[in-house]
């Protein structure tokens, strides 16, 4: 049985909650990712994600704004030996696409992504996973903004 360890990225790069969004996006696009852990320290306090910053931060018009300000704070995350299986039933539960690895002492050691588990795991159980994990979902329209529209965009006539 594989253990988290076993198919998760390490050396992954943190921020600090003082950094900036667009540091955050600097170091995001540097890496191709989508989202970061946010460590004071070895602590593991926050995850910022593309979607929160755009959501909590240009949305609402603080592009200046710190990612303490943005990130999302309840943080799921797995240990490094723990079986894969685990892992991957609380990001099936939890509908996340990667988890923060942390030692049994609770410092960040690494991540564990769908990808991760898609090239890392039988063909069967990562199949099941992308699926489950992957589950379609409905845009929330209860609300209209300034920005809606047309569907497909522009100007109506």
């Amino acid at each position: 049985m594989q253990n988290v360890s076993d198919v998760m990225t390490r050396g992954i790069r943190t921020m600090a909650p003082d950094d900036t969004l667009t540091t955050a996006a600097q170091a995001m696009r540097e890496l191709n990712v989508g989202a970061l852990p946010v460590c004071d320290g070895e602590r593991l306090v926050g995850m910022v994600t593309d979607r929160d910053m755009v959501l909590r931060g240009l949305a609402e018009e603080r592009t200046h704004s710190r990612l303490n300000e943005v990130m999302s704070r309840e943080v799921y995350y797995c240990y490094e030996d723990q079986p894969v299986d685990e892992a991957i039933a609380s990001m099936r539960d939890m509908q996340v696409r990667r988890l923060p690895v942390v030692d049994r002492d609770q410092r960040l050691v690494g991540i564990v992504s769908l990808g991760d588990v898609a090239t890392n795991v039988d063909e069967r159980q990562s199949g099941t996973a992308i699926r489950d994990i992957s589950s379609p979902s409905e845009p929330d329209r209860r609300s209209q903004s300034a920005a809606s529209g047309a569907a497909g965009g522009g100007q109506t006539s």
